[in-house]
């Protein structure tokens, strides 16, 4: 674990950073300081304070957002936010999944078992399905770090919770993800063809239909 990793973790334990870096992860790009200034319910002076912490720690990058004006009297470029790239995370002693996560889908690669990895993938989503009742889908990915939200006729994600094994094995993760999510959606009583790959840059690759599709 990095002692960086934990201090920057721990900005977000005060509620006014927590309440920012929420409304800029939520907005899914840029963010304005006084449009999350009113979101959070603070001045704009404060929020551009504890933005550029946030910035400053790593949670946060910033830029900048050309008025649409241009000329004399057009103004500066208004500074904008949006969340990080890069992944933080704290283990208490230091434990490392990620690592042996890698090895195992190597193996399922050399071993040529893609299909027995997605069937185990879809029992997985079963089985996380039984231990919830009968709350809706959307509330169980959002728990699992999927964060969902709503687009036309689709429910999209914003987050891919196996981003960083994603880049090393990209068909092989995202096949178990659409497993996954198709047999979390059978466990609940529902249609698992709502879910399917619909990938997009800086999202998770599977989408679901809001309602069953013909």
């Amino acid at each position: 674990m990095s002692e960086d990793h934990l201090d920057a973790l721990a900005l977000l334990h005060d509620p006014v950073r927590r309440s920012l870096y929420d409304v800029v992860a939520a907005s899914g790009g840029d963010v304005g300081r006084g449009e999350a200034a009113e979101s959070a319910g603070i001045s704009r002076t404060l929020a551009a304070h504890h933005l550029d912490k946030l910035v400053e720690a790593g949670l946060l990058e910033s830029g900048l957002r050309p008025q649409e004006r241009r000329g004399p009297g057009s103004g500066r470029p208004a500074k904008v936010y949006r969340r990080a790239a890069g992944e933080r995370s704290v283990s208490l002693p230091p434990r490392d999944y990620q690592g042996l996560a890698s090895v195992l889908a190597g193996v399922v690669e050399l071993l040529g078992a893609d299909e027995e990895a997605e069937r185990a993938a879809r029992r997985a989503g079963r089985r996380l399905a039984g231990t919830r009742g009968d709350e809706p889908v959307e509330t169980v990915l959002r728990e699992r770090g999927y964060e969902p939200y709503a687009e036309g006729d689709r429910l999209r994600m914003r987050n891919c919770p196996f981003h960083a094994l994603s880049r090393e094995q990209p068909v092989l993760v995202c096949s178990m993800n659409l497993a996954l999510c198709q047999g979390l959606l059978e466990g609940l009583g529902d249609d698992p063809e709502r879910a399917r790959l619909d990938p997009r840059p800086g999202e998770c690759c599977v989408s679901l239909s809001k309602t069953n599709e013909d």
